[in-house]
């Protein structure tokens, strides 16, 4: 009996063992695959940044073109409010021109 419990203790002792190493080898294997990801996940963030840094500028840059195209809209329009009072004082002129003409050519048949 005593040969019994102790060949039950080894052989209990035996499986544990082997059920350590193989809990061992399997957590192990876990770790390296945490780590792995880890890894990747780590490069992953930092291309994101980068991309995130790239486009930000971009956003700058082209945000600074905008700012830059409307103030030359705002400069086009007034130059434009300016060239249509101009036009309308030079219709006024005209006009004006055209009257004296008129009464310049009536004045003319009259003494003809």
């Amino acid at each position: 009996m005593a040969q019994f419990t102790q060949w039950l203790f080894l052989t209990a002792f035996i499986l544990f063992v082997l059920f350590m190493i193989v809990k061992t080898f399997f957590y192990k294997s876990i770790a390296q695959k945490e780590e792995k990801n880890s890894a990747v996940m780590k490069l992953t963030l930092q291309e994101a940044e980068i991309l995130i840094r790239k486009h930000q500028l971009q956003l700058q840059r082209a945000l600074g073109n905008i700012d830059i195209l409307t103030d030359e809209i705002t400069a086009l329009r007034n130059e434009v409010k300016a060239l249509k009072q101009r036009n309308s004082q030079y219709r006024v002129e005209s006009e004006k021109y055209k009257s004296k003409i008129k009464d310049l050519e009536q004045k003319i048949e009259a003494l003809l």
